[in-house]
């Protein structure tokens, strides 16, 4: 039973994947609307704004309505904030659904990764978080392909030009949601009494959750930058167009779900320290090839590092935070999630830093969340 109410989880995987869509799509209206890089970086930033807000009160949610119910939740303003962007492209338009994409998004990811510990019933927790990853990062990679086969026209795009991405994945975000609604799933009922918002806040006390959160405040900012900034680094030192340089994009997360994917394998096989290691040390070099490289080859050899070396960066800081407080899972997995904001902070800063410098700069800030992984490596138990 267990492996059938896995199913309809891991299409959820593929509907939180809706989320990395942002990284094209603020370039497309960055094009549309004449934008800058500070004002175009908003986007991406405003989704991830929500995390701070809505991952920890999710947390406690769950302690109430339970984890598919909040799921749930989160899959229906997803599904809002696809629609939006269907009834124009102005400035607050696209705000407003950036702004639900990240609030559906920061609910489903605090809920549906402590459901998955739900249905397995625990072991190999951080493999199998990683194949979500790799069901997630399909969707991502998909995003770029989608709204450029819209822009060019390659695809019937109904007048809605690359916005047929938002079409699709509407589509797509309500069979996830009538397919997990009709599976039963049996959640074990939480024992004693509710955290508080402020007692989930104290849990950051606690040593390995706290460097577990930067971590992944890291993680997701290197994800959420490179996501942006890959196409516009080959527009700036290779001349390309936009549809042209949207290809950066599906490059990383092609080698995400390859990273995802063999991940899932490793983590089984190898300590989790040493595939950490060679993960980071991966996206070092990544990082080297951004700053300077200035042909296609290195460019692309770089983007592919980055896309592998951080594709299990996430799973392996989010298990070792949750397997460390057990019987505190929904409110750890609340913090964790909340250091998603990373994707706010880390545009923010770089599309300053482009303003002044060029991309260079941009690399330049994914570069000190790398040097922070380094010094988290100590902190990976292997399981």
């Amino acid at each position: 039973m267990k492996k059938f109410a896995l199913i309809p989880v891991m299409f959820c995987f593929f509907a939180m994947g809706f989320v990395d869509l942002v990284g094209i799509a603020s370039n497309y209206v960055k094009e549309d609307l004449q934008l800058t890089d500070s004002v175009a970086n908003i986007f991406p930033s405003l989704v991830f704004f929500w995390f701070l807000i809505f991952s920890v009160p999710t947390g406690m949610l769950m302690n109430k309505i339970g984890r598919k119910n909040t799921v749930l939740l989160s899959l229906g303003v997803t599904i809002v904030s696809l629609l939006l962007p269907l009834f124009g492209e102005n400035f607050g338009i696209m705000l407003c659904a950036f702004s639900l994409l990240g609030i559906g998004n920061a609910l489903m990811q605090t809920s549906l990764n402590p459901l998955v510990s739900t249905v397995m019933g625990g072991g190999n927790l951080a493999s199998t978080l990683t194949f979500g990853q790799f069901i997630k990062a399909i969707a991502s990679f998909l995003a770029p392909y989608l709204a450029m086969w819209g822009a060019t026209q390659v695809l019937p795009s109904f007048g809605y030009d690359w916005r047929v991405l938002f079409m699709i994945y509407f589509v797509v975000g309500i069979l996830a949601a009538a397919l997990l609604a009709v599976t039963p799933i049996e959640e074990e009922h939480t024992t004693g009494n509710a955290s508080t918002f402020t007692e989930c806040l104290k849990l950051l006390g606690t040593p390995i959750v706290l460097l577990s959160f930067f971590g992944i405040m890291c993680h997701v900012g290197i994800d959420v930058g490179t996501n942006t900034t890959a196409p516009k680094i080959l527009m700036e030192r290779l001349g390309l167009t936009l549809n042209d340089a949207a290809f950066a994009t599906s490059l990383y997360f092609i080698f995400r779900t390859i990273g995802c994917l063999t991940g899932s394998f490793f983590l089984r096989v190898l300590p989790n320290r040493t595939f950490f290691v060679i993960s980071v040390v991966m996206m070092a070099l990544s990082m080297c090839g951004l700053f300077i490289g200035t042909e296609k080859w290195i460019l692309y050899a770089a983007i592919a590092l980055v896309g592998y070396g951080n594709s299990n960066i996430f799973s392996i800081c989010f298990a070792q935070a949750l397997t460390a407080m057990p019987q505190k899972q929904n409110e750890v997995s609340g913090l964790m999630i909340m250091g998603l904001f990373g994707g706010t902070i880390f545009p923010l800063l770089m599309g300053i830093a482009s303003d002044a410098m060029g991309q260079a700069g941009a690399v330049a800030v994914m570069a000190v969340g790398v040097i922070y992984l380094f010094t988290y490596i100590k902190n990976v138990k292997n399981n």
